[in-house]
């Protein structure tokens, strides 16, 4: 088959993830599910021809046997299909390739299930506001849910610093400027830097990587912009902890201070299997009160969950995935397997 052939037939199928590997039939994952597009196992020169033809479209002219990098990130774009986030890298010493596809159209926040409460985060004019997650939890969906809030409600110069760009976005009522690491900057640390200097009034971040990038970023929240980034973590007490372990011990009692003046919310969020086959969003959401602040500040942050329960506005992931269930979306087993605390859930599905 042509790449052409076989990206058209994933996203007719509703494909998240396209595989080329050898040794195994051409391949792709919709509502979480591998399905093989055909049986053949893929010799190594066959891959190896694919990932030439994604090197083309991507605009690199360069041959695979001398790539700068094992493994390398780009983004590519096809009229009428959408665009295509491409990984190449090499594996028992073949060639492979792994597609995320990202349509043209923006994400509709409604239809996907994306509460109101974390889409009114856009309304923030500065401060941190970090959505957290597992890698293909929709993170980046909902970053741009907040992104297309923003620019079509309020003027400004909006950042994006992506490795690489997934949603394009269009001028609206505010000028864009999107950023893809290795292409238009050399790294997010450079990016981040420099977008200070660029009258930013909105700075999207990809992800916050390190310690470095951590530091800056905050900053830049201090100064008055509105960051929005992720991290790979579950909840919003082991995002908070996380972000202060990145910094050296003597510094993490000033960084838990700044935090507690810097953070916005913490939205985190994972996809479950629903009981028809497909997949919905849960979300734990937390909005800084003053409670929370000194929680952060006075080095209790397992006590967030408590706060979550209550206030009006928030809700912690367990809470979200035992309303699922009760409105008859997933399954008994899928609330507990998906649970932050599987033994307490169990009990209170009984």
């Amino acid at each position: 088959m042509q790449l052409n052939e076989i990206l058209r037939t994933a996203v007719d199928n509703n494909a998240s993830d396209i595989f080329i590997v050898s040794g195994v039939g051409l391949s792709y994952k919709a509502n979480g599910k591998l399905v093989k597009m055909n049986g053949d196992p893929m010799p190594p020169a066959e891959t190896k021809r694919l990932v030439h033809e994604i090197f083309a479209l991507g605009g690199f002219n360069y041959d695979i046997e001398n790539m700068p990098e094992k493994e390398t990130d780009f983004s590519i774009s096809l009229v009428g299909m959408g665009r295509f986030r491409a990984n190449i890298y090499k594996q028992r010493n073949s060639y492979a390739a792994v597609l995320r596809y990202v349509p043209f159209e923006l994400p509709n926040a409604e239809k996907l299930g994306i509460p109101e409460q974390v889409i009114e985060t856009a309304r923030y004019k500065n401060g941190i506001v970090l959505i957290t997650g597992p890698a293909g939890s929709g993170k980046s969906t909902t970053l741009s849910c907040i992104i297309d809030k923003i620019n079509n409600e309020r003027s400004g110069h909006i950042i994006t610093i992506e490795d690489p760009i997934e949603f394009l976005h269009k001028h609206q009522q505010c000028i864009i400027s999107q950023r893809e690491i290795s292409i238009d900057t050399s790294s997010y640390i450079d990016a981040l830097r420099a977008a200070l200097r660029q009258s930013p009034d909105v700075i999207l971040l990809g992800e916050m990587r390190d310690y470095e990038t951590i530091s800056t970023a905050m900053t830049a929240a201090e100064t008055g912009q509105l960051v929005l980034s992720t991290l790979h973590t579950l909840g919003a007490s082991n995002t908070i902890d996380r972000i202060i372990d990145v910094f050296p011990i003597n510094q993490q009692h000033q960084i838990r201070i700044q935090l507690s003046m810097v953070l916005s919310a913490v939205i985190s969020q994972q996809l479950v299997p629903t009981v028809d086959g497909g997949l919905a969003p849960a979300f734990e959401i937390m909005t800084m009160n003053s409670a929370i602040r000194t929680l952060i500040r006075d080095e209790k942050t397992h006590q967030i969950d408590t706060i979550l329960q209550s206030a009006p506005g928030m809700q912690t992931m367990d809470s979200c995935i035992l309303k699922m269930f009760r409105e008859g979306k997933i399954t008994a087993e899928t609330a507990v397997n998906c649970a932050y605390n599987p033994e307490i859930m169990q009990k209170r599905i009984v």
